[in-house]
């Protein structure tokens, strides 16, 4: 065998050693703790009830990756399923549970451990940066928005890789051509005219089969979120903040939704339960608001709005006219078919209204927080655990259940094993 022989032979390893670095290198930059993405994955999930540095509905979270026993893969657990850690009689769950007055963190299996991994990465982040500006706060001033930086750069270093890897790959798969044609022309062994790539039918194959995975991937994604409106945020007629009635001034979700508790819809308020408060509050001081879009609002101009659709002067302090009902546009929007009921959750599961809503507290303009997409209300019915040894809701009923946590049979009771799960439940 020739030295050329040997050589191609060579470089044909090369190649493979390549490709497989490329396929290696490719979702390497993904798998690598994303502090950017964290910080979607901890406002979408996590800012309803935890605050990085301080303590919220939950514990500050800076930490608690170095507090609590077993580190991450203990995390991994609480955040799946708190309810199966309590259960296991785990102490530091247990006094956790205790701390926070029995309140339990809803479980999130849809979370990956990759996912946690990002949420606990962003959280570090936070904390460092919030310790760097306390002890040196005139060296960091300008720093103060650069801390996703490290993580952007290592993608961007992956991605580098992956390019150069491939661009290698293709040079050496060539050199190797030629090699082998070099070679077979030294042998006197006649070599076919190369098939253009084009007409290659392998690479045609392969790049068909791939064009199809990546248009079957779009398209059913496509597909399954027609009808949802995550994230939908439409522009109201009045700039109402929740952050500043619910956040600010600590306004019971109940007082202005008083169907919550009571009926099948929430309600929306009518004029007269806002010009309860309004009709001393007639100019706004708080923090300056701001539209999605960055532009300010003059929030007494808003207060001005809901006086001419109630019908009210704030000069002679009475109502002058019958006002107009305002048009809100309706956010959350089940199908028709769906049956949803707010007391069945609020008044008898006791489910927070920040479970579905978000972080409704934290809203400037309200946007559609959860998917409310069917598998992610079964999702929460197989994973949530009913108050339901002390619920007068269930005194006289699933009596077996009642027999059964008495005898330590069972530690608790989801909402699928009261049939939570079956269709006519909510199609009906």
């Amino acid at each position: 065998m020739s030295d050329l022989s040997y050589f191609g032979r060579t470089v044909k390893h090369l190649v493979i050693c390549s490709l497989t670095a490329c396929l290696f290198f490719l979702p390497l930059h993904h798998a690598f703790a994303d502090a950017q993405k964290g910080k979607q994955l901890f406002q979408q999930n996590c800012a309803q009830c935890h605050n990085p540095l301080r303590d919220a509905t939950g514990p500050a979270l800076y930490g608690k990756e170095n507090e609590v026993p077993g580190g991450r893969k203990w995390i991994y657990n609480w955040v799946h399923n708190s309810a199966a850690v309590i259960a296991s009689g785990d102490k530091y769950a247990v006094n956790l549970f205790n701390q926070w007055n029995h309140v339990q963190m809803p479980p999130f299996p849809q979370l990956s451990t990759q996912d946690i991994d990002d949420i606990l990465d962003y959280v570090k982040q936070v904390g460092d940066e919030a310790k760097q500006a306390a002890s040196a706060p005139a060296a960091t001033a300008g720093q103060a928005g650069g801390g996703a930086a490290p993580a952007s750069n290592n993608n961007l270093l992956y991605g580098i890789i992956t390019l150069v890897l491939a661009v290698v790959a293709l040079i050496l798969l060539q050199v190797n051509n030629s090699l082998n044609r070099m070679a077979n022309e030294k042998e006197g062994i006649e070599t076919p005219e190369p098939v253009p790539f084009y007409r290659n039918k392998t690479y045609i194959a392969i790049v068909s089969l791939v064009l199809f995975l990546v248009a079957g991937y779009f398209l059913t994604n496509a597909a399954v979120n027609i009808g949802r409106q995550q994230n939908y945020e439409p522009t109201q007629p009045i700039f109402y903040s929740h952050r500043v009635h619910a956040g600010i001034n600590q306004i019971n979700c109940l007082y202005c939704h008083a169907g919550a508790e009571k009926s099948q819809h929430a309600m929306i308020p009518s004029q007269n339960i806002c010009m309860n408060c309004h009709m001393a509050i007639n100019s706004y001081s708080g923090p300056q608001l701001y539209t999605p879009e960055g532009k300010p609002v003059d929030g007494t101009a808003e207060i001005q709005k809901l006086y001419y659709y109630a019908g009210w002067d704030p000069k002679q302090r009475k109502y002058v006219n019958a006002g107009h009902p305002i048009q809100w546009v309706k956010i959350h929007n089940l199908p028709d078919f769906v049956y949803f009921s707010h007391e069945q959750h609020v008044a008898v599961g006791k489910i927070q209204c920040q479970i579905c809503h978000g972080p409704i507290q934290n809203m400037d303009v309200v946007y559609q927080y959860s998917d409310l997409s069917m598998g992610w209300c079964v999702n929460c019915h197989r994973t949530t655990k009913v108050n339901f040894a002390d619920n007068a809701y269930y005194s006289n009923i699933f009596m077996k259940y009642h027999e059964e946590l008495k005898e330590g049979k069972i530690d608790s009771v989801t909402e699928a094993m009261l049939g939570g799960t079956e269709c006519q439940r909510c199609h009906y």
